[in-house]
């Protein structure tokens, strides 16, 4: 399995950018799908996840300003992010696969990880 994430870039404050993530191979379509983000010298920290249904879940940093969607039948997921602030600058991560507890995160993350793509916002 690899997932491919794109759309990443630099952009001022209050602005938008849409990532994608691309699932190619054996993954199934009812796994959830989620974005992570990793700023510099932090952890990485969970953004938002949509599961097959189209049930979402978001970070309270990133509620009313990001919208996860995903079109399954093509294994992609979506992550649009407005009104951007400074601190939304990470890399930013996909993630997909059947759910396993990272005891050191202390939560369930998929089994796969895309390269990441960087977001830049300019205050």
């Amino acid at each position: 399995v690899q997932l491919q994430a794109s759309g990443g870039g630099v952009v001022q404050a209050g602005g938008s950018l849409n990532l994608s993530c691309v699932a190619t191979g054996s993954i199934f379509i009812w796994n959830d799908m989620s974005w992570y983000r990793q700023g510099p010298g932090m952890q990485r920290d969970f953004v938002a996840s949509i599961n097959h249904g189209g049930g979402t879940r978001y970070a309270d940093s990133v509620k009313g300003r990001f919208i996860i969607s995903r079109d399954a039948t093509k294994k992609q997921a979506y992550l649009q992010m407005k009104s951007l602030k400074p601190e939304d600058t990470a890399v930013y991560y996909c993630n997909a696969g059947p759910q396993r507890y990272n005891a050191n995160a202390r939560r369930h993350e998929g089994d796969f990880w895309g390269q990441g793509t960087q977001v830049t916002v300019s205050s």
